[in-house]
């Protein structure tokens, strides 16, 4: 799922939003992209995971639910959940939390 924004609306950077808003940065590995993912449970999964991408001056969140981590060495298959209640919720959530920054832009980090 996937919520959209205006760099210019936004007044911190991305990656420090994610943060504030419980994300850890990972590094991607291999042909993989960097990432930010919230664990759900003390194991690491499931996870909310988030890639950012900048284009045009918009801001794209791409968010999915991992359920499981990949089932064999090599793999990229992870069970990944790309709408549904859940992950319905964490949008609502992301997005009230971008509301209130671009509410009170004098937040300090």
């Amino acid at each position: 799922m996937k919520i959209l924004i205006k760099k210019t609306k936004l007044p911190i950077a991305p990656e420090m939003l994610l943060r504030q808003a419980g994300y850890n940065y990972i590094i991607g590995r291999g042909d993989r992209k960097d990432s930010f993912v919230r664990a759900l449970a003390r194991a690491g999964y499931p996870r909310f995971h988030i890639y950012l991408k900048e284009k045009n001056n918009i801001i794209e969140f791409n968010l999915h639910l991992d359920q499981k981590k990949p089932s064999y060495a090599g793999s990229h298959a992870h069970s990944g959940e790309y709408e549904g209640k859940v992950v319905e919720n964490e949008v609502k959530r992301l997005k009230k939390l971008i509301v209130d920054f671009v509410k009170n832009s004098n937040n300090t980090i």
